[in-house]
This record gives structure tokens, sequence and C-alpha cells, in this order.
């Protein structure tokens, strides 16, 4: 038997690549086209929480997930939730032979927020400050649902306060330098340190977060007591960190900076004192003047505005008849106000209106005594309490989970700014 000649071997080598080439773009043809458009629409229907991974599936996810476009999509989409901060648990330690001591110790790949701040600064590390894991909390945020709270976690630890969030941003204190200012999106884990502003005790100031539409530009407002009980004014472009005085609101028309103020029809909204007021003081975001908002009827300790489809909403109660009446403000201009809703079910003197569901036509209030959460369905005209375990924190804030950066511009290539 003769042996093959070495051409014939490579004929049958070629022919044998040849079929496997074939095969292969017949298999290829029969994958479906998707146009793009097709992918945007599933992708912007994904959770919040798996759209950061799938970025990293090829360049076009990349790139269309990173596209103002589709962010904006995503976050007119995304629900309200309420951001907190959650203490640290303590673990307890054994000590041989008989004592324990507790420890407060961070989850593993927790991104902290003030390490993240000294590496952004490159501080040398025999020049970095000793964090005190005691002092820390984590940001955690609740999503409620047909009648039902779940926590989700960004894994992310801080030193200090949330004082405002706009738009998936939030407004958070550096406790490593007294009076700054920190700008983070939770979800992107981007952060940038704002410039020092004008000090004050906290008790004598107040921050408010939002967006000027007709420039694109996120601002931060702080409002503050001089010496002789004056209210000053200065506000932050971050795009541009610097700050600027504009004149505050009148002499004796905000006494108090307990409430935060709140965001709607292109203007922050602060209620001025504890109880029986009968106005608010607004700041438009595009000309920057304060101006007085007549209310349609006097608050009292457990109303509350909020906003509420694009609206600006006031929830007042009525003691005699058992009643929340919720009114919408027609403009800033002194259109006055119309009454929108009578809730006549389920109303307990102190609840608290927290915040307005986007997708759902529902109201979620908080209950002074105890921390409970209720939601009313105005479809259904039904209150219901939310299942949850035991009040998580004192301090809840409306936010939107969102990809949103503060800089137009910005790109996930760019890193922290």
């Amino acid at each position: 038997m003769m042996a093959k000649e070495p051409g014939s071997k490579c004929r049958s080598l070629l022919r044998s690549v040849e079929e496997r080439a074939l095969s292969k773009k017949v298999e290829e043809k029969q994958v479906p086209y998707l146009p793009k458009d097709c992918f945007s629409n599933i992708l912007v229907r994904l959770p919040i929480e798996s759209l950061p991974s799938s970025r990293l599936v090829c360049k076009p996810w990349y790139k269309l997930i990173n596209s103002p476009i589709f962010i904006d999509a995503h976050l007119r989409r995304s629900e309200v939730v309420l951001i907190f901060l959650t203490p640290i648990v303590k673990q307890e330690t054994y000590l041989y032979p008989f004592s324990t001591r507790s420890i407060s110790q961070e989850k593993p790949n927790t991104f902290s927020v003030e390490v993240n701040l000294l590496q952004l600064e490159s501080t040398p590390l025999f020049h970095q400050p000793v964090i005190d894991p005691r002092r820390k909390s984590y940001i955690q945020f609740m999503e409620i649902k047909d009648g039902k709270s779940k926590i989700g976690e960004f894994n992310i630890s801080c030193m200090g306060e949330i004082t405002a969030s706009f738009n998936g941003l939030i407004l958070l204190e550096n406790k490593l330098k007294r009076g700054r200012l920190v700008v983070m999106n939770p979800v992107t884990r981007k952060l940038t340190e704002l410039p020092l502003g004008t000090l004050s005790q906290p008790h004598q100031e107040s921050y408010g977060f939002a967006l000027s539409y007709s420039t694109s530009e996120y601002k931060v407002v702080h409002l503050f007591h001089d010496e002789l009980r004056y209210i000053n004014c200065e506000i932050l472009n971050v795009g541009t960190r610097t700050w600027r005085p504009v004149n505050g609101p009148s002499f004796g028309l905000i006494s108090w900076f307990g409430y935060k103020p709140v965001s709607a029809m292109g203007a922050l909204h602060w209620v001025p004192h504890i109880n029986d007021n009968d106005y608010i003081v607004s700041l438009h975001l595009e000309n920057e003047k304060f101006h007085t908002v007549q209310l349609p009827k006097s608050y009292r300790t457990h109303d509350g505005i909020v906003e509420m489809g694009g609206s600006l909403c006031f929830v007042s109660h009525d003691e005699e008849m058992l009643q929340i009446g919720i009114w919408s403000l027609k403009g800033l201009s002194g259109e006055g106000w119309t009454k929108q809703h009578c809730i006549t079910t389920g109303c307990i003197l102190d609840m608290v209106p927290l915040f307005s569901m986007r997708t759902t036509e529902e109201m979620v209030f908080k209950r002074d005594e105890d921390g409970s959460l209720y939601a009313y369905d105005f479809q259904l005209q039904v209150m219901r309490k939310i299942d949850m375990e035991t009040p998580l924190s004192d301090c809840y804030l409306p936010h939107v989970n969102s990809l949103v950066s503060w800089c137009p511009k910005d790109s996930s290539e760019d890193g922290n700014y």
C-alpha cells in the first residue's frame, strides 16, 4: 500500500478548512439582526444595577449606555426610592479568656467615600487622617412596590450626612474637611469635591440641589444666617466650581431651616417656619430671585410640600374631617393652587408626606409616631401600610437611581473629577 503524497494531504486540509468556514457563514446568516433601537428599548428596561456590567459586553453597548439620550431615557423610566444611611453594624470580638469588645467592620469591597477623596488628592499615606469606622455608615435605598419594601445596597460607606438628592446625584457632607461638600452618583460611584463656601452652623443653614434646565447645569444653593440674623445666599454651578453671592430672601421670611427644600417647576421651595406657615419661599433657578408663594391654607406640623408629576403639591391635614387634601400649584407667577385630591380613607393625623411615585399613582407617607410607611393609591382610593421591618432610619430622602453625571460632557472614560 502506497503512502499518500504531501500534495494530497494539503488539498484535504484546505478542503476541510473551506467546509468549516462555509458552515460558520451559514450559522452567522441564521442569527437574526436586531436594529440599534431594539437594543436600546431592551437595555433601558434593565434594572439600574445591571447597566454597569452591561456596558462591558461590547463597544456598541458601552457607547449606547453612556450616551446622554439613553441616560435621560432611563432616568425618565426610573421610580423614586428612599435613600438613607445605616450605621455600620458592630461585631462582637471575643478576647481571651473572658472579655468581649465591639468593633465596627466594613463589608469586603466596600467603596469608601473618604478613602477615594484622599486618593483623588494624591494624599501621601503617612499624611492621611485616621478614619474611625465607628463614625461611618452605609448608603442604602428602599424600593416600594405593591405594598412591600425592599432594601438595596450600593456597597458604599461614608462619614457625612446626605443633605440633598436630585436626578440620582446626592450632596454629601465631607467630614474630612469642615464645611466641604461632595457631589456623588452612588450608582456610578463618581464623585467630586466642591470648593469651600461660607462656614456656618448646621442648624443655621440649608442646602438645596437642582438642575437649571435652560443651561443644563446643576446648582448647589446655600442659605445661611449671618450674625445679624439676615439670610444670605450663595450659589455654586457644579461645572464651574465657583460660589457666587446672590440676594437672599428678605429679612424675617425664613426663621427655621428644619425642612429640606423641594425642587419642582424649575425652582427650589422652602417651608419657612416650624408651624403656622401661610406661604413658602421659592428660588427660581433661572433668574436666581426669591419670592413668596401664598398657600391655600395654613401649613401645620404634619403637612408637607412634595413634587408630583412635575408640579409642586401642598399636602394638608383637616383634623376635624379626618382627611388629607392635596393642592397643586398652577405656576410660579401668582396663578394660585388647585385642589387635586381629597384622601378620606385610612387617614392618620401624624402622616407626613414623603414623595409621590413616578410610574404609579401613589403617594408615600411616614407616621411620626412609629416611623411606619403608608402608600395611598389614588386610582383605587386605598391607603395601605407598607410591609417592612422595623424603621431603618429617621431621615429618608426621595431619590432616583440613575447614570446621570453633573457634567453634560462627562463620560465614563474620564474617570473621577
